[in-house]
């Protein structure tokens, strides 16, 4: 367990099993693996993610699917990295010592992973074609850069999204390359993790990047609305500042975060103006769940008509009322995390890698959860408008609650 004072010294018993580096791999690998499933059970759902990022369809049922071939990209991914880290257990032996001098063993494997994303590997099976999408789209979306709607704005959007919720894994990242490049000779990647390596500017500003990335969308977005003629345009755009104002929310956050850390006594008014930054930021951002990226009408007039379940919306497509009142439960729950830093006895808890490592995974976990309602909202929006869908939706297969008559 964390804490174990045979290795306190130096590493926690979680990190001597598996050191920073790892977690990060394993993370991204499971955004992978995730993305699949949202294709595959959407596709069962019968809507068509690909579409509404634009991305090419297959032309024949011969091709493989979309969601297979993000699952065999997954499993080459899971291999790879399953061979590095059994070949590091073989080496170290829970050896603190050679778990510091064997650092070299996982940051290969992350070049490894990165070098599969981009490098092309036709002769393994593994579609170049999805992998140079996303390198590009990652591309134009690190620079805050958002595409028109016929070229794919939703997928950028939904991909600037991804990367709030991997903010503190990005962070981790470049300590790892920090400690591994710049920590000085008895520097190690496998180390107890440095956060304030580089500085204690650094690693702050890299985790309010993906927030930034998407606060230039919105302000994107709003100038767009503003530029007329347009065809997205509705109203003079006041929802693409108040978006952009969410995102804004967690500036202060991360700000006050690491001043807290920075202080030696901690101070009980810095303390005070996180507590609200983070319950602005987290109430904020759940609201904007509900309310806007899965039109749900839980806090509108609407919510009590008769012609939907309470606070849901007409058209249900991903499931159950049921489903999406715990998904709602859910969100909140996971928007809070934070809150067991008010808890003296949990506040200590938190600090463990375990438990850091514990809630970056569900922040990731609440991402994936929140895509398939974000991307159905899309899909219905798209339905009943008809904007850039080409016809592909028959209007008919789709409204009205599909689960009203079952039990």
């Amino acid at each position: 367990m964390d804490g174990d004072p045979a290795v306190e010294h130096q590493l926690d018993a979680f990190s001597v099993a598996f050191p920073l580096p790892y977690r990060i791999a394993f993370i991204v690998i499971l955004a992978v693996w995730g993305w699949g499933l949202n294709l595959h059970f959407l596709h069962i759902r019968r809507i068509d993610v690909p579409a509404l990022i634009r991305y090419p369809g297959r032309s024949n049922s011969a091709q493989t699917s979309h969601h297979h071939a993000t699952y065999r990209l997954a499993s080459f991914l899971s291999l790879t990295s399953a061979a590095s880290i059994l070949t590091f257990w073989l080496f170290t032996r829970r050896d603190p010592r050679r778990v510091i001098n064997y650092d070299w063993l996982p940051m290969i494997n992350l070049l490894v992973l990165a070098a599969l994303f981009a490098i092309p590997l036709r002769r393994l099976s593994l579609s170049h074609t999805g992998r140079s999408r996303l390198l590009w789209t990652l591309r134009r979306v690190s620079v805050g850069g958002l595409a028109e709607a016929k070229d794919g704005k939703f997928g950028d959007i939904l991909l600037a999204d991804v990367l709030t919720s991997y903010a503190k894994i990005l962070a981790d990242l470049f300590v790892c390359l920090c400690m591994f490049l710049f920590a000085g000779r008895d520097g190690s990647a496998t180390a107890r993790p440095d956060r304030g390596c580089g500085g204690a500017v650094l690693v702050p500003l890299i985790m309010a990047v993906p927030s930034t990335i998407r606060l230039r969308q919105c302000l994107i977005e709003f100038v767009r609305v503003r530029s007329a003629p347009y065809k997205e345009a509705t109203g003079w755009g006041g929802q693409h500042l108040a978006n952009a104002a969410k995102y804004s929310t967690a500036f202060p956050v991360i700000v006050l975060g690491a001043m807290l850390r920075n202080q030696k006594d901690g101070s009980p008014g810095l303390f005070r103006a996180w507590v609200v930054a983070c319950l602005l930021n987290s109430l904020y951002s759940f609201y904007w769940d509900v309310a806007k990226d899965w039109d749900l009408t839980l806090f509108s007039k609407e919510r009590d008509s008769p012609e939907h379940p309470f606070g849901l919306r007409r058209t249900l497509l991903v499931h159950k009322p049921g489903v999406y009142y715990a998904v709602i439960v859910l969100d909140l729950v996971l928007r809070c995390t934070w809150m067991i830093k008010l808890s003296s006895r949990m506040d200590r808890i938190s600090d463990f890698e375990s438990s850091i490592f514990l809630i970056q995974f569900l922040e990731v976990f609440r991402r994936w959860v929140w895509i398939f309602f974000r991307v159905e909202t899309e899909w219905i929006r798209n339905s009943s408008t008809g904007l850039g869908m080409d016809d592909m939706v028959l209007l008919g297969d789709y409204q009205g609650n599909k689960y009203a008559d079952e039990d």
